[in-house]
């Protein structure tokens, strides 16, 4: 099954991953990946789609799509480390995944951020995404 990154939800405050679900009249429907709960999220939360957010790279942004995958091809069959890794071992990761990211805009936050949502979408959706195009479609 692919996984359309446009409906996969980050809310700010919130752990966890969230496939959007409905509109709803205060805001909108979500479910989290993780256990399947419905959750209702007022118009006025920061909810940002994966499909949305890049990283800075030196040559401008990077998708977090190709982010994905890039580190899906540098990790391998290996698991991706915790979040709560040590600096060194995310910043070796980044390095060898994506070798041009931004140092100084870039920050050790954002990767944990970062290797957070690739463990779930490895464990609870898939890295076969759907491209723009496919979903342009589809809509």
């Amino acid at each position: 099954m692919q996984t359309d990154l446009a409906r996969i939800l980050s809310v700010a405050g919130q752990h966890g991953l969230f496939r959007y679900v409905a509109q709803s009249r205060g805001g909108v429907i979500a479910e989290s990946l993780e256990t399947g709960q419905r959750k209702v999220f007022p118009a006025n939360s920061r909810i940002s789609t994966l499909a949305d957010i890049a990283i800075y790279t030196a040559e401008g942004e990077m998708k977090l799509d190709r982010v994905f995958l890039a580190l899906q091809a540098a990790l391998g069959e290996a698991g991706a480390p915790s979040p709560k890794a040590s600096d060194q071992e995310l910043k070796a990761l980044f390095a060898k995944a994506i070798p041009d990211y931004d140092a100084d805009r870039f920050y050790l936050s954002h990767m944990r951020k970062v290797v957070d949502w690739y463990a779930q979408l490895v464990k609870y959706a898939s890295l076969d995404f759907v491209k723009e195009e496919d979903a342009a479609q589809e809509a």
